[in-house]
């Protein structure tokens, strides 16, 4: 048709009549003038639909299967990764279960000194070319970690929060040359502040330099104002050697950790301090010294083993 005055005419014409007959057939609901005619349609373009269907649904179903044939293709896979992942998990189970008990003996120290604490897992250490001892743990401000925290594990005092991401947060750990904290000596309160030493043993000085210290005695951490940096009662360690009091204001002493801080894992930041200093309960029970067998030795004479000699002798004749 060509493009003219007349031809744009009657294409507008029809178009209103379509609108018309639309807006007629909707408003008349089941009983539309115009039904009678869309069931006429109906008988006459049904069967010509049925067969353009028979023809093209082989096709249509043909497409869908390689399509989904793509989609089995992809969860079959991602099957055999889940069962990969399930191999690789029940291979560990020793160290799950290594996990396992460090997380209940934390859980067991937080119930004992009434410490709030938020899990964590060691997921990085700090680098080997500086000179400080941290590790990164796998908690940040989106867990309600904020810095100068304690970090405490099933065993003691890990140290303390320095830096904090949204999802991961820097531990400067307890045996850092810039790490000191103050401690409470067990029994006799002796007060004093812990050092770091790195791999060696730390070092207190302890306040008093007249105080009576042996080896064997443990130390809990003070406490800070606000608590914070440190929460009271956590357990640093055992005193393994004393030096002499030579007349100096404080008095030193060198302290085995609790924390192998070269075997760190599951550790937890103290996010709710106690109400009340724990004190000493938190400390291990000390263990009981195995009592050392003893054996009676009894020695008999010479002349006495002879005369029962004699007398056995006489009494077999």
């Amino acid at each position: 048709m060509r493009d003219t005055k007349e031809s744009r005419l009657l294409l507008v014409l029809l178009i209103a009549i379509a609108f018309a007959l639309i807006t007629v057939d909707i408003r008349g609901g089941r009983n539309s003038p115009v039904d009678g005619a869309r069931q006429a349609a109906a008988a006459v373009f049904g069967p010509i639909e049925n067969g353009m269907s028979t023809v093209v649904d082989p096709v249509g179903n043909a497409v869908s299967a390689v399509r989904d044939s793509g989609d089995r293709h992809d969860r079959l896979a991602r099957l055999e990764k889940q069962n990969a992942t399930l191999k690789a998990k029940l291979g560990s189970d020793d160290r799950n279960r290594s996990r396992l008990s460090q997380l209940e003996k934390m859980l067991n120290v937080a119930a004992e000194g009434q410490y709030g604490i938020k899990g964590a897992q060691v997921i990085a250490i700090g680098s080997a070319q500086g000179f400080s001892w941290t590790v990164t743990i796998d908690v940040g401000y989106n867990d309600g970690i904020r810095r100068d925290m304690t970090v405490l594990n099933g065993n003691g005092l890990v140290g303390r929060v320095t830096t904090v991401g949204p999802d991961a947060s820097t531990v400067l750990l307890a045996n850092d040359p810039d790490f000191t904290v103050g401690t409470r000596m067990e029994g006799s309160d002796e007060l004093g502040f812990a050092s770091g030493q790195g791999d060696r043993p730390l070092r207190v000085e302890l306040l008093d330099s007249k105080a009576e210290v042996k080896k064997g005695d443990r130390l809990v951490t003070f406490g800070s104002q606000g608590d914070k940096p440190f929460v009271p009662g956590v357990p640093v360690g055992t005193v393994t050697r004393v030096d002499p009091s030579n007349g100096g204001l404080t008095r030193t002493l060198y302290v085995t950790p609790f924390v192998s801080f070269t075997k760190l894992d599951i550790v937890g930041v103290v996010v709710q301090a106690p109400k009340k200093d724990p004190r000493d309960e938190v400390l291990p029970a000390k263990p009981r010294p195995t009592p050392t067998p003893t054996v009676t030795v009894t020695v008999t004479s010479s002349a006495d083993a002879s005369a029962n000699a004699s007398a056995t002798t006489g009494q077999q004749q």
